[in-house]
This record gives C-alpha cells, sequence and structure tokens, in this order.
C-alpha cells in the first residue's frame, strides 16, 4: 500500500473511530443518568405517601414527580367510569379511571386497578361514602398509546388521558394527573397495585459494544497501513 492511500485511509477512518468512542462515552453517561433514575424511584417507593398536589403545585409539576406515592382523601363522583385497554401479569384487560373529588376541593381521576376483558360487561362496585386512596402519582398520558389515537367518541381509550376523559365525563377541570391506586386501596376487581416500574438499563452493554467497535477498527486500520507492501 502506497503512502498516499495510508493516509487516505486513516483520514477516512478516524473521523469513523470518533464517531464511535463519542457513542461509548455518550451511553456512559446515559447509564449514570438511568442508575441515578433508579434510585430515585426506589427512594419514592419506600417513602411515606404525600399529600396529593393540589393546584397551587399543578403548573409545576415534571417528569420527576412520576411514581411518587400519594394519598388523597374525598368522595368518588357519581361519574361512569372509563375502561382503558391494559395488559398486565394478569393478561389483557382494562385499567378502570373513576373522578374523586378530594375533600381539598379539587378532582382528580382515580386508576381504581385492572379487571379482565369480560368484567366490563358486569357490574363493578361502586365505591360510595368517604375514601383515603393511596397510590402512584403518574402525569397525564395525552393522545393515546403506540399507533392507536384515543377516540373519545365511541369511548375507546388506549392511554389515560385525563383532560379527553373528564371532558367526555362532563366532570369540568381536573388535575393533569392521575393516581395508580395500590392492593391495599383497591382489593378484589379492580385490581390495584399492577403499576409496571421497569426501566431497561442496557447502556453499559451498548458503551462496550462500541468502545470495541471503535477499537476493532482502529486496529483493522492500522494493520493495514503498517504492513509491509508486498502484503
Amino acid at each position: 500500500m502506497t503512502g498516499r492511500r495510508r493516509l487516505g485511509l486513516a483520514a477516512l477512518a478516524l473521523p469513523i473511530v470518533a464517531g464511535l468512542v463519542w457513542l461509548g462515552i455518550w451511553q456512559v453517561h446515559r447509564l449514570a443518568w438511568k442508575r441515578a433514575l433508579i434510585a430515585q424511584v426506589e427512594k419514592k417507593l419506600a417513602s411515606a405517601p404525600l399529600d396529593a398536589p393540589g393546584p397551587d403545585r399543578w403548573t409545576a409539576l415534571s417528569s420527576g414527580d412520576g411514581y411518587t406515592r400519594i394519598v388523597v382523601r374525598g368522595r368518588y363522583l357519581p361519574a361512569l367510569p372509563t375502561f382503558v385497554q391494559a395488559a398486565t401479569t394478569l393478561g389483557p384487560g382494562y385499567w378502570v379511571l373513576s373522578p374523586l373529588r378530594s375533600d381539598r376541593g379539587f378532582t382528580m381521576l382515580v386508576n381504581r386497578g385492572f379487571v379482565p376483558q369480560d368484567a366490563r360487561s358486569r357490574p363493578l362496585p361502586d365505591p360510595t361514602g368517604p375514601v383515603a386512596v393511596t397510590g402512584l402519582l403518574r402525569l397525564d398520558e395525552p393522545h393515546g398509546g403506540f399507533l392507536r389515537a384515543n377516540d373519545p367518541t365511541d369511548d375507546r381509550w388506549y392511554s389515560r388521558d385525563v383532560n379527553a376523559i373528564a371532558a367526555k365525563r362532563g366532570i369540568g377541570p381536573v388535575a393533569p394527573y392521575f393516581i395508580d391506586a395500590d392492593a391495599r386501596t383497591s382489593p378484589g376487581w379492580p385490581r390495584g397495585g399492577l403499576t409496571v416500574i421497569r426501566f431497561p438499563n442496557n447502556h453499559l452493554q451498548y458503551a462496550l459494544t462500541w468502545f470495541a467497535m471503535a477499537a476493532f477498527l482502529a486496529g483493522a486500520v492500522g494493520w493495514m497501513a503498517l504492513r509491509p507492501s508486498k502484503d
């Protein structure tokens, strides 16, 4: 290989190697972020429940508030429940969302839990009287699920879109979040406590893959550039 070709090969390979190294470093940063996120959520799950955020805190809510354990006290409103398609460890079915009027004066949606597909055609327990619901704060899920848009007209729901559900049920303004009731709050059907809390953490594997590719390419180019011309 001539000197000019060696230089051309190096000029072509160096940006690719640098790009692969950059991707590896980026995955290392993502690994640190994911570990911090998992630690934060685990700390929230182990903490005592806080009062459900009132209207004075709604505008300040962010993704960092998700999965906080909260408690709300009040009464369920006499509105039809909303069934949102779900897939859980118990199989396919629906989440059951009902509006609750807090004793602090605001309305919010409560995911009372999961019911199997055939349970939708059967009467569900209609909670009456004062209740205290404990569970996880979940942020609004607007529009719909993957490749499936919510259809309020036909009452078909693929995500827990609190504003659209509130408009459909005619219950007025609601909190920009809902609560996933825990199992102690919702025994039987609907079955609470089925929130899936799982954060895939493959960033170390990805980082090692990018670094290995960079090392392999750099080694291959170095070998080709330094081998004798007769080869």
